[in-house]
């Protein structure tokens, strides 16, 4: 007499979405090559605060509505690459990686010269004569890399100048987090790779971490409600199996109370929608309201604190972050969005120079007009994120490699760190002119 409501039951949990989920979870980022790096530390990392939440109270007014704008402009930029209909890469950017390795002498990390019989069936199975025959959209269904060309072999300058070598992967474009929208122009010639564009960038995408979508997903995963992580290193599991690191700045749209879409590929290389849950609220800003997340004390500083310490990553390589993928993915969360190099940030937001400026007077500009935890200061090739000031001097967080030396050679930090202006300041063997507050350019606000 009771069989009917034990099948009734058995029904019931068959399909609830409790049973074979997708979790989200914390966890930790393996440790890989990138650990072993040289951390060389200078006199700020002693005598400044190292902990962002010290000047967090020097936070300025960010009106909701201003925010809520920036924001609705991320969302904009993030989901383009679903809107266009062919690809829309300037054409003094398109091919930078067939000159970067015909114009000049590659080599492997060895110091063994790579030939021209090795780039150029790269070149070939790139195949860009056939760019946009295909004009797909599809997803990123993990965290992946963005290679300049089809193939996972890492290309370098001569590995034995200074400032070359191990991490600089010239290949290593970008890396993409899960659940970024891509436009694919078309497929390289052994099928094993994309050429794509997402928001901030454009390369190569390994096939296997991307599905195709249709418009009836797009618009379910498009919902106008979404939540972005601010822990990083999560990971994301299905029925206990590893998917994917999940990183800070990953954007999901909401399914429900900590609930949220990814999709996943099929045999046949197309998205389906899925939902996660998340193991700890606290993991992914959806209190109390959905992205962006407040900009307030609190909130900066506990974000900023995922930043400190992580090793230096070239193009977001080794699961790490680079200068400005650590200020991409900052402002992200507070629904700033920025692209993927340092000169393009510097194009990002409202800019004011200060290249003019003697050492003194830039200090001064600096924290007269930036935004503690909402500006950037730029100097080409680096991009700093401004925290406020200590004891009269501007304060920043920065993924720095290294400070220049009077005999050309640097002091690696390798990792993000938290200094003045001026790191190395104390040292004798700092190059004057190549400190960061004579090479500092502009200031950026938003």
């Amino acid at each position: 007499m009771h069989k009917p409501m034990v099948l009734i039951l058995s029904i019931f949990f068959s399909f609830s979405p409790l049973d074979a989920a997708y979790l989200l979870k914390e966890g930790t980022r393996p440790k890989s090559q990138i650990d072993r790096m040289p951390k060389n530390s200078v006199s700020d990392m002693v005598q400044i605060p190292q902990n962002p939440s010290f000047y967090a109270n020097q936070i300025k007014p960010f009106p909701a509505h201003e925010q809520r704008v920036l924001d609705n402009a991320f969302n904009r930029k993030y989901f383009e690459p679903w809107h266009i209909n062919v690809l829309d890469i300037p054409r003094d950017e398109l091919g930078w990686e067939v000159r970067f390795v015909t114009h000049q002498k590659i080599y492997r990390l060895d110091g063994s010269l790579i030939t021209s019989g090795t780039y150029e069936k790269w070149i070939a199975n790139a195949d860009y004569a056939h760019i946009n025959t295909k004009r797909y959209k599809a997803i990123t269904v993990c965290h992946t890399d963005l290679k300049a060309l089809p193939t996972s072999e890492a290309f370098y300058k001569n590995p034995k100048e200074t400032g070359e070598g191990f991490p600089f992967n010239y290949n290593q474009n970008s890396s993409l987090h899960i659940n970024v929208p891509l436009f694919v122009s078309h497929f390289s010639k052994d099928q094993q790779w994309a050429f794509a564009r997402a928001s901030y960038g454009f390369g190569w995408v390994k096939v296997s971490d991307l599905a195709l979508v249709d418009a009836t997903l797009m618009r379910k995963f498009k919902n106008d409600r979404y939540a972005m992580v601010i822990k990083d290193n999560l990971h994301l599991y299905h029925e206990k199996k590893h998917i994917s690191i999940v990183k800070v700045g990953a954007l999901f749209p909401v399914a429900g109370t900590n609930r949220y879409y990814i999709t996943s590929r099929d045999p046949k290389g197309r998205a389906r929608l899925e939902t996660v849950e998340v193991e700890d609220a606290h993991i992914i800003a959806n209190k109390p309201a959905n992205k962006p997340l407040p900009f307030t004390a609190q909130n900066v500083a506990m974000v900023a604190k995922e930043f400190y310490g992580e090793p230096y990553g070239w193009g977001g390589g080794y699961e790490c972050r680079d200068c400005s993928s650590t200020t991409r993915d900052f402002l992200g969360v507070f629904g700033i969005f920025l692209r993927r190099n340092s000169s393009k940030q510097a194009q990002d937001g409202h800019s004011v120079f200060i290249g003019d400026l003697d050492k003194k007077r830039k200090k001064r500009a600096i924290i007269q007009q930036s935004e503690p935890f909402r500006s950037i200061l730029y100097v080409p090739g680096h991009v700093v994120l401004y925290l406020g000031e200590y004891q009269g001097e501007p304060v920043i967080m920065h993924t720095y490699w290294g400070i220049r030396k009077k005999d050309g050679t640097k002091l690696i930090t390798g990792r993000t760190i938290i200094t003045s202006t001026e790191p190395g300041k104390e040292r004798a063997d700092v190059k004057e002119e190549s400190k960061l507050i004579n090479t500092l350019q502009n200031i950026i606000n938003f």
